[in-house]
């Protein structure tokens, strides 16, 4: 069975952040190796996840997990991308649909944030 990975990100009038998110679906699709990734956005730009979701099936996936690219349980998290779940069931009904959980709290995000530390502290030359 055919599955694809639907990354769900926020969505943004800046283009820099939004091709970031694409950079994250290929690299995803290059490190696991799964064969459809895609992105896609709830607002401010496109793919829409309707059309994210489309894109998937378009490429022959039975069975879609929808990842939320969120960093927080927030309304989006909770409520907005639920429905667009749903809505997508129903024009594709013989696919199956599961959400993933979003980013949140985990080891590996903190271990980044003291990355990103450590390069700042390099490059101000702080010790």
């Amino acid at each position: 069975m055919k599955t694809a990975i639907l990354l769900m990100a926020h969505g943004s009038r800046i283009a820099e952040a939004n091709d970031a998110v694409n950079e994250i679906a290929r690299m995803v699709k290059n490190f696991a190796g799964y064969e459809i990734v895609e992105a896609a956005f709830r607002e401010n730009h496109s793919p829409t996840i309707q059309e994210g979701i489309d894109a998937c099936v378009a490429q022959g996936a039975q069975r879609v997990l929808l990842v939320p690219y969120f960093l927080y349980l927030g309304a989006h998290v909770q409520e907005d991308l639920p429905k667009e779940m749903a809505e997508a069931r129903k024009r594709h009904p013989n696919v199956e649909m599961a959400m993933g959980r979003h980013l949140g709290v985990h080891k590996r995000l903190a271990k980044l944030v003291i990355d990103r530390i450590e390069e700042a502290f390099s490059e101000k030359g702080w010790s």
